[in-house]
C-alpha cells in the first residue's frame, strides 16, 4: 500500500524501473506465503549446506585473511548448526503434512552428508580454513584458532552431519515419495504455476511451455541434423549423439588442469572480437577453477560472482569428476554462458553499476540472467569460435538441453512424466552422457520451473534484437542494443521488453 501512494509518473525513468521491480517483488513475495519451500529445505543441488561447504572449505568466497574472519566463521558455524536443526524439524513436519522429496534425490544426499559425518579432522572440509592459516598471525593465534576449529568440528559438526545422514538414510528415505513431480504434493499444481511466473517472470502456463519446447527442440534438431551431414556421419541422430558423447578425440586430457588451460584458452581465442560487439566491458577480474571434490560429482558448471567491491574475482567453476571422461565438444558455448559474454559480463557490470540502487546492482531474475547467458552462447561466430563442426555442434547441443528443459521439466511436474522417461526423451534428443543427464533431471526435480528460465529468457531476447534491426535497419548498432539489455541490470522480462520499446522509439 505504501509503494501505490508514490506517484510513479513523476520518478526518473531509472526510478520508474526500480518503483515496477519493488511492486513485481512484492506481488511475487505475497503470493509466497502459500509455498511450503520451508518444508524441503535440503536436497542435492541447491540448498545450504552445499553452499556452506564451500564457503567453509577456505577456497571459496569466505574469506580468512584476518583473526576476525576466522572467529566470524566460528559464529556463522553455530548459526548453521542451529538451522540444520530448524531443517531436520521442518522436514518431520513436511512428512506429516505430504510436503517430501522423491526417493531418488534423497539417494543423493545421503552420500553427500556421509562425505563429512567422521574425521580425522585434518581431512575434513571444514579444515580447510585452518590449513591456510596467514604467517601473519601470531603464534598464539594459529594455535588458538587451530584448538577452536578443532573444536567445532569434534563437538558440533561431525556430530551434527552424523545426524544429518542418519536422518535422511533412515526416516525421510523410508517417507520418501515414489513420484517425480510437484504435482504429487498437496497443492503441487499451483506450487509449479507459481514457480513458473517466478522463475520465468511471464504469465505463461505448464501447457504452452510444453509446446514450445517440443518445437523448439524440432528446430534445433533439424540444425543438428545438417552438422551430422556436414562431418559425414552415417547413421541417425541417435547412433550421431552416441559418436558424439564417445569419440575419444573429443576428450583428449588426462590431468585435469588441461580442462582449465583449454577455458583460458577459448576466452584468449574470442578476446579480440569482443569490441564489436561490446562497449560495455565489467572491471572484476575472473577466473576459471575445478569444482571442489565434495560436490563435483552432482554438480554443473556454474558462475560465483564476484564481490561487489570488486576485491573478489568472478569464479566459473567447472566439475571434473572423471578427466579421461571429459568431452571438450561443448566447452566453447559454455565459456560463452558462464563467463564472457555470459554470466561474469552481466552480473560484474550490474554490481559496478552505481547509477543503480544498493537493491538492483545484486538484484537476480532467473529469466533475464539465464536469458542473457544461453543468448550470449549464440554469439559465438561473430566471436570467431565454432569454426569446428563439433564445438558448433556444442552449441545446437547446449541450446536444445535448454529447450528439451522445457518439456522435461514441465513434463514431470504437470504431465505425470516420471523421473525414467524425462532422462529417456533427454537421452533421445540430445548428446550429453547419461550420468549428465541424470544429474540434470534430478536437478529439475529439485527445483521445479527454473530450469525453464534460461531458453524463455533467450527467445524473448532474441524477439527484441530481430525487432529492433527489423525497427531500425541502417540506424541499428549492436552494441547500444546490448548496452540497453545491460545497463539496467536483471529486471523481469516484460519491464525489458517496456525498455527496449523506449530505446527503439527514442532512435527513430
Amino acid at each position: 500500500d505504501k509503494l501505490l501512494s508514490f506517484d510513479r509518473a513523476s520518478l526518473s525513468e531509472t526510478d520508474q524501473m526500480s518503483y515496477d521491480i519493488f511492486k513485481w517483488e512484492c506481488e511475487m513475495q505475497l503470493a509466497s506465503k502459500d509455498i511450503p519451500s520451508h518444508l524441503t529445505p535440503i536436497d542435492q543441488f541447491w540448498t545450504a549446506q552445499l553452499t556452506m561447504g564451500q564457503l567453509a572449505s577456505g577456497s571459496s568466497a569466505q574469506p580468512f585473511k584476518t583473526v576476525a574472519d576466522y572467529e566470524n566463521w566460528l559464529k556463522r558455524l553455530d548459526a548453521y548448526l542451529i538451522w540444520c536443526e530448524t531443517a531436520i524439524a521442518n522436514m518431520r513436519e513436511g512428512i506429516k503434512e505430504g510436503y517430501v522429496l522423491p526417493k531418488s534425490l534423497i539417494k543423493k544426499v545421503i552420500p553427500q552428508m556421509a562425505s563429512l559425518d567422521h574425521g580425522p579432522n585434518e581431512e575434513h572440509l571444514f579444515y580447510g580454513p585452518v590449513k591456510i592459516l596467514p604467517a601473519s598471525f601470531s603464534d598464539a593465534d594459529k594455535q588458538r584458532l587451530t584448538s577452536d576449529y578443532n573444536s567445532m568440528l569434534s563437538d558440533k559438526i561431525i556430530p551434527m552431519y552424523k545426524k544429518l545422514h542418519d536422518f535422511f538414510a533412515g526416516e525421510y528415505l523410508a517417507a520418501g515419495r515414489e513420484s517425480s513431480g510437484i504435482s504429487a504434493v498437496p497443492n503441487g499444481d499451483k506450487i509449479y504455476a507459481y514457480w513458473i511466473k517466478y522463475y520465468t517472470t511471464t504469465e505463461m502456463t505448464a501447457d504452452e511451455i510444453f509446446e514450445l519446447g517440443k518445437s523448439e527442440v524440432n528446430r534445433i534438431t533439424a540444425e543438428m541434423e545438417k552438422v551430422k551431414t556436414q562431418v559425414g556421419f552415417k547413421g541417425d541422430l541417435k547412433s550421431f549423439f552416441d559418436f558424439v558423447r564417445n569419440k575419444k578425440e573429443l576428450m583428449p586430457y588426462t590431468e585435469a588442469q588441461q580442462v582449465i588451460d583449454h577455458f583460458n584458452e577459448i576466452h584468449n581465442r574470442m578476446k579480440p572480437q569482443l569490441k564489436q560487439l561490446f562497449d560495455l566491458t565489467p572491471k572484476s577480474g575472473f577466473e576459471v577453477r575445478r569444482t571442489e571434490a565434495f560436490r563435483e560429482a552432482s554438480a554443473s558448471a556454474e558462475y560465483i560472482q564476484g564481490s561487489v567491491d570488486g576485491t573478489r574475482p568472478g569464479i566459473f567453476y567447472v566439475p571434473i569428476p572423471n578427466v579421461n571422461e571429459y568431452n571438450i565438444y561443448s566447452d566453447e558455448s559454455l565459456f560463452l554462458h558462464e563467463a564472457i559474454p555470459g554470466h561474469h559480463y552481466q552480473i560484474s557490470l550490474q554490481q559496478e553499476n552505481s547509477e543503480l540502487p544498493k537493491f538492483r546492482q545484486t538484484l537476480w531474475y532467473s529469466a533475464y540472467g539465464e536469458g542473457w547467458a544461453l543468448y550470449s552462447e549464440s554469439l559465438g561466430k561473430e566471436l570467431g569460435l565454432y569454426t569446428d563442426p563439433y564445438q558448433y555442434f556444442g552449441m545446437l547441443g547446449a541450446e536444445i538441453h535448454r529447450a528439451i528443459r522445457l518439456v522435461v521439466d514441465a513434463g514431470m511436474h504437470t504431465q505425470g512424466w516420471t523421473r525414467e522417461q524425462a532422462i529417456q526423451y533427454s537421452l533421445d534428443h540430445e548428446a550429453e552422457s547419461e550420468a549428465s543427464i541424470i544429474s540434470e533431471i534430478e536437478r529439475y526435480m529439485a527445483g521445479p520451473a527454473q530450469a525453464l528460465s534460461y531458453k524463455i529468457g533467450q527467445l524473448k531476447i532474441l524477439e527484441l534484437r530481430k525487432k529492433a534491426a527489423a525497427a531500425l535497419g541502417d540506424k541499428f548498432d549492436i552494441r547500444q542494443f546490448h548496452n540497453k539489455v545491460l545497463e539496467s541490470g536483471c529486471v523481469p522480462l516484460k519491464l525489458l521488453e517496456d525498455k527496449i520499446d523506449r530505446w527503439i522509439s527514442s532512435q527513430k
